[in-house]
This record gives C-alpha cells, structure tokens and sequence, in this order.
C-alpha cells in the first residue's frame, strides 16, 4: 500500500477525477444487483463472506482459518470458496493434497491445509460453490473468502475486516486504498473485525486477538506438526532472515522482534513465487510465514534451516453468538 494513499496529498488529489468514476461505475454495479437486473444466485447452503474495503491484504486469511473453526466447533461441516488470486486456475478447481500453490494460489492451498475443509477455487465463485457441495454433499455452510466484491454469490452473513492502516485516507481507488466507501453504519447481517488492537474505523466492532504460535521446522509443519515456542527459543541469540512474500510485511517482522529474535527483513512483494530462492545460499535459518512456507519444497532449500512461524486469531467473546444468530442451526448428524 503506497504511503500516499495515508494521506489526501497532491498525488491523491490528482487522482481524484480518476476516483469519482470508479465510484460511479461501483454505485452503478450494486445498483443493478439491487433491482435485480444483475442476479444474486443462491446456493443450498448459508453463505458468510469474508472480505475488505481496503485494497490489499487485511488479515483475511488468518480470520477466515479462525472462522472455520468456529463453525466446526458448533456442529457445522464448513468448506471455503475462493477466487485463488495468484494461480492459474481456468474453471473451477477443487483443491487435493497433491495441488500446487502455483495452480490454486497461495492462500487457497495454505487454507486448504491448515483448515482440513474441503476448499474450491474459480473466477466464478457460484459455480466453485456448486462444485465443492456437488464433491462435498456433508458441506452444511460455506466461507466465501475476499468475497464481499463478488455480489453474484448470495450470503446469509458477511465479515468486515480492518487492520491498523482503517480506510486510509478514506478516498476510493486510485486517488486511496478502498474498494468502496465506508458506510455511515454497518450494513445488515454484517459483522465488523478489528485485525489490529483497537478499532480503525468509525464502524462498530470487535477486536480479534492476533498471536505468534512458534516457531516449526518447514519440513513438519507440511505434515501437520504445531508450532511451539520451544523452537523459538532455538533461534533467540542467533542471526535469521525473516522472509515475508505478504501485503504488509513489516508487521511479520514486528511479531517476531517483540517475541526477541535478531532477524534481518526480507520483505518480498505479495504472492512471491519463490522460483528462485531470494537468500544467499549459505544462510543459516530462515523464518517465514505460512503463505510462504506453502511453495517452498523442504528438499530444495540446501543447508539452510526454514522455520514456519504460524499465527493464530480469535475472536472476541461477543462474535460467536452474533454470527450464529445470523445462521440457520447445522443440519442434524
């Protein structure tokens, strides 16, 4: 996220002819949905969207695992749909053991992993729906991720994500960060999440708590071993990089220095493909995140130690009951 999008500078301001229309064209978009002259199609099971109004990465993933888990802890069969940014999906893909993050994209394979739910990935994310519960009828809800943009696909209840950057300087793109405007009040069967320690916005919501696991060596972590602060332990005292192919890196590496490592940065641009390794060969250790950590081969990195360091989130108390109130009850077992 450039720093001029922070703030309503000249290079904003230039841009704000640019921002208008992209307002129209999104108004006029919604519009049509609205009237029904564009149609939302409903799939046989509830629908929660998880998405944001600012461009790039807000903590979407590590909300949508949460999520997941959530459902499942109150008798839900939960399966995730995904557009799959940054692979080459053509179609509809449902996602195996055996797909490359190249094919479905980074977020989807490291969801499809850590989740263990059944996860499809397509342009058109209806279509993705219909083929995961045609493979998965045991499906009972779906999590729709970075979803809130796709009207297509009818939802039961929707989840609003912000980080510490809020609305940026509250203008649409290109002229600022959103992808549509703040609203005056939360929309209906909507649930607000601050990914950050306090709330970013005007818009009332709850504070999700963000926490380091540890520390797992890359070769146990693809065969579903936790992290544990005993492996952190390991590295304290000792010189690593921390890579971080991520939309906001630096946050990573803040996480790791307040848990005591000596890293050296390696920030990467989101969705980095690690073709080629982006440290010297003869690096020591190394500490990625999992969207990293799923395309690269433990038997391809030489003499250098990769750690997976994994993060957790939770909700606060009051976002269960919200969100269950919003859903029908999971179809009997």
């Amino acid at each position: 996220m450039p720093s001029w999008w922070l703030t309503r500078g000249v290079l904003a301001r230039l841009l704000l002819p640019l921002a208008w229309f992209f307002g129209a064209l999104t108004a006029t978009r919604r519009a049509l949905y609205r009237t029904g002259l564009l149609r939302t199609r409903r799939v046989d099971v509830p629908v929660v969207v998880v998405g944001n109004l600012i461009a790039g990465g807000a903590g979407k993933t590590p909300v949508v695992l949460a999520l997941v888990e959530l459902l499942r802890s109150r008798g839900y069969t939960p399966g995730i749909v995904s557009r799959g940014h940054g692979g080459a999906v053509d179609g509809v893909l449902l996602l195996q053991a055996s797909t490359p993050a190249r094919l479905a994209g980074d977020e989807p394979t490291l969801l499809y992993l850590r989740s263990r739910a059944p996860v499809a990935v397509g342009r058109d994310r209806v279509a993705a729906a219909r083929a995961l519960l045609g493979a998965h009828p045991d499906v009972d809800v779906l999590v729709a991720d970075d979803g809130l943009q796709h009207w297509r696909l009818g939802r039961d209840a929707q989840v609003l994500v912000f980080d510490e950057r809020g609305a940026g300087n509250g203008w649409l793109l290109p002229a600022g960060p959103l992808r549509e405007s703040i609203p005056d009040r939360v929309p209906p069967r909507t649930l607000v999440v601050y990914n950050a320690g306090a709330p970013t916005t005007p818009l009332p919501g709850g504070i999700g708590t963000r926490r380091l696991q540890g520390l797992v060596a890359l070769a146990d972590w693809r065969h579903g071993a936790k992290a544990s602060a005993e492996a952190l332990d390991t590295l304290r005292g000792r010189p690593a990089v921390a890579a971080a192919g991520v939309a906001r890196p630096e946050r990573f590496f803040s996480m790791l220095r307040e848990r005591g490592l000596a890293i050296s940065p390696l920030p990467l641009p989101d969705h980095y493909p690690y073709a080629t390794l982006p440290w010297p060969a003869d690096t020591p250790d190394v500490v990625v995140t999992e969207k990293d950590a799923i395309k690269l081969d433990a038997a391809a990195v030489g003499r250098t130690r990769i750690w997976v360091a994994p993060l957790d989130f939770s909700f606060d108390a009051d976002f269960a009951p919200a969100l269950l109130a919003l859903l029908p009850l999971p179809r009997p077992r």
